[in-house]
């Protein structure tokens, strides 16, 4: 039970990884520009974990469903997961939005 939520999240990105590859959002669009801003979007969430967890503003809730492990004091591993999870769906949710809007600005002057 110790892999539930680590598990979750996989599964949740295989799930964005199946929206990009149908819509060509954000990977399948352009997988450099994609490589570039995920990892750095993860690298800032993670430093700021790591300044929240140093000034004692964040803890670590244990649960069944965790695996335990952890990559720094009071940050599990899925929380590197979780924030690749949460920068992945924002690109999706915005490239998709755009293109939205792109295409109803294109019906409005059709």
């Amino acid at each position: 039970m110790g892999i539930l939520y680590l598990a979750a999240l996989l599964v949740s990105l295989g799930g964005m990884v199946v929206l990009d590859r149908r819509w060509k959002l954000f990977f399948f669009d352009s997988p450099g520009r994609a490589s570039v801003v995920l990892v750095a979007g993860v690298v800032f969430f993670l430093v700021w974990d790591l300044f929240g967890i140093g000034l004692g503003i964040f803890f670590r809730g244990e649960t069944a469903f965790m695996t335990g492990i952890l990559i720094a004091p009071e940050l599990p591993l899925e929380e590197v997961f979780f924030l690749t999870l949460l920068c992945y769906l924002t690109m999706n949710a915005f490239r998709g939005a755009q293109r939205v809007l792109e295409h109803r600005a294109e019906r409005g002057r059709a």
